[in-house]
């Protein structure tokens, strides 16, 4: 949730300073006339900065441009401004040394622990720009795109690899610039998507690699097998009106395009009753009470095949998100813990275009929360994040107010101009309370302004409350912060009073939450407490959060303390803790969750 920099920010910061080579930055012989700053950058405007830069580079215009940006965002010329704003961005990124940005985004990826095989590795990139990824008719089309640039720059993010991404953006360009521009937002979900291999455990780890390759298909193949099914009407939306956002769950495809179009011409459920596609996968109880079976064996992992054998909860949803994917359908693939053990389901947009998110999930499992991956960034979409998609209000104008906003506000405090951050941010807020950016500029900002703790939590609280009832994940997390500045300033007492509130007020609807701040309490007394007050912390956690807390309850708190204990040789302590669980979480003998305690108790053994 915390806010980064906004793209390129390092070329972006080194530009106003200065440009390498060639034509300054800040020369005077390119500048942007004030009276120009009124309205968006003309045609004949946009052909002169090309030209300049393809004179000097495109370091030279970055900081002109962003001078009229400012300018017509000073005079309230707001669609102006929010025009030559991308315009500089854009600059900014096509002038992005390969090898500078590469450096930040393997940082990113480390941080994000997205270093796993396809992606983890040694890079060496040299000093070209990024721009030469795309070619000279791509970018006059992007600089004179405003919609593909505002969709583009609110969708991209710090692990999606760019220079992969214009090189996937220009081959689908020069194959057909009129069909691009038509499908660009499809174009760009692929583009963000297929950026990076995917990772082994995606879309679900109880199938072998043999079974199943885990390879995305070429970007062009996807991008031409999805255009012409929705040319031809097999696609149940039309996808040149789908938004990135939604598009990204299409072209996540993990079975072949041979596969898919099977799927069109024998799996016919409508739209409307796309959840069937679950329950056509006959459901395999023999696998279930076996955990040597819990796996797909070695053979093919195809639809056809799991049609034909049938499956568990995770081949039931792999079956039905590639079924709607293949008619165009965004579906998305969760797992989660209930109160006996472990279930797979998928949601999906429905014909009223809404997401639905319980396909396949039963009431009487008392499933807590579901986990999906999103396929830009491979890591866990947010609670938030769904509700956020569901309620589709970045589409509203007062969204996109708010969106300006941000971005200038997100710029200015990237050169330091901290008092015009923060009015930015308050806007961007004040338009649209929902805008987590907008927040987390404006909490950055008064960081860098070194006002007073109290008043830096005064911010976080006001956050908090903006999110609240209906993001609960959100008020947890900014509540969180609040309590860590509380300790940073000597205020343990308060802190530990309102962390255990928060654990407290979400234990009965939200206990995955409940169960996360439980877990921040007992990681905190592992850190800093000796270990007899550490089994105390853990068994009045017990006492208070795990009765009929499930699996999410073992996994996060159960299974943590007990493998530390082990790490200290005090297994015998270890498997106490597992025990007083056991009883606690009312585990049931011959259920999924009990085949699991005793694994547990089993690597516990001395």
């Amino acid at each position: 949730m915390t806010w980064k920099r906004p793209l390129a920010a390092a070329l972006l910061l080194a530009a106003v300073l200065a440009a390498p080579g060639g034509v300054r930055a800040d020369s005077p012989s390119f500048q942007v006339p004030d009276l120009e700053t009124r309205d968006p950058p003309s045609p004949a405007r946009i052909q002169a900065i090309r030209d300049l830069a393809a004179a000097t580079g495109w370091n030279a215009v970055v900081v002109p441009i962003r001078r009229a940006a400012v300018k017509a965002y000073q005079q309230n010329r707001f669609v102006a401004a929010e025009a030559w704003f991308h315009v500089y961005r854009w600059s900014a990124l096509f002038s992005e040394p390969e090898n500078v940005f590469i450096d930040g985004w393997i940082k990113a990826i480390v941080d994000g622990h997205l270093n796993y095989e396809g992606v983890a590795g040694s890079y060496s990139p040299g000093p070209d720009p990024i721009g030469l990824k795309l070619s000279q008719g791509l970018q006059g089309w992007l600089l004179s795109n405003e919609a593909f640039s505002e969709e583009f720059f609110s969708n991209v993010r710090p692990v999606d690899h760019l220079p992969n991404v214009f090189s996937i953006l220009d081959t689908l360009y020069r194959a057909d610039p009129a069909r691009f521009a038509r499908y660009g937002s499809l174009a760009l979900a692929i583009a963000l998507v297929y950026d990076v291999a995917p990772p082994p455990y995606w879309p679900h780890g109880q199938v072998t690699a043999l079974a199943l390759p885990r390879k995305l298909p070429k970007p062009e193949a996807t991008f031409d097998r999805l255009v012409r099914e929705d040319q031809m009407g097999r696609t149940y939306f039309r996808l040149s009106k789908l938004k990135v956002e939604e598009l990204k769950f299409v072209v996540d495809v993990a079975a072949p395009a041979s596969e898919l179009s099977w799927a069109v011409a024998n799996v016919n459920h409508p739209l409307d009753k796309l959840e069937e596609a679950y329950n056509d996968v006959t459901y395999r109880t023999d696998r279930v009470t076996d955990n040597a079976r819990m796996v797909w064996s070695g053979h093919p992992y195809t639809l056809q095949a799991i049609k034909a054998e049938g499956g568990i909860c995770v081949d039931q949803t792999y079956f039905a998100t590639q079924v709607g994917k293949a008619r165009g359908v965004p579906t998305l693939f969760f797992t989660g813990g209930g109160q006996d053990g472990r279930h797979a389901w998928f949601g999906f947009l429905d014909n009223e275009h809404k997401w639905r998110l319980d396909a396949g999930r039963y009431a009487e499992q008392r499933l807590l929360t579901g986990i999906a991956l999103d396929p830009q960034t491979w890591l866990e979409i947010s609670d938030h994040e769904l509700q956020f998609l569901s309620e589709r209000f970045r589409a509203l104008p007062s969204f996109m107010e708010s969106r300006l906003h941000e971005e200038f506000a997100g710029d200015f405090l990237m050169v330091g101009d901290l008092q015009s951050a923060e009015r930015a941010a308050r806007a961007a807020v004040n338009y649209e309370k929902r805008n987590i950016n907008a927040w987390e500029i404006l909490i950055a900002t008064n960081a860098k302004l070194g006002l007073e703790p109290a008043r830096q939590e005064a911010a976080i609280r006001e956050a908090s409350l903006a999110f609240n009832p209906r993001y609960p994940d959100l008020v947890v997390a900014y509540g969180a912060r609040v309590c860590q500045s509380l300790r940073a300033r000597g205020e343990s007492s308060l802190a530990d009073f309102e962390e255990r509130g928060l654990a407290e007020r979400f234990q009965g609807d939200r206990t995955d939450l409940a169960i996360r701040t439980a877990s921040s309490i007992l990681t905190r007394s592992i850190a800093g407490q000796p270990i007899p007050n550490q089994i105390a912390t853990y068994n009045a956690i017990l006492a208070q959060f795990g009765h009929g807390a499930g699996t999410l309850f073992f996994d996060q708190i159960v299974v943590a303390f007990a493998e530390h204990l082990a790490l200290f040789n005090m297994k015998a302590q270890a498997r106490e803790a597992v025990e007083r669980a056991r009883v606690a979480l009312d585990v049931q003998p011959g259920t999924q969750f009990a085949l699991d305690v005793d694994k547990l108790m089993a690597r516990l053994q001395d």
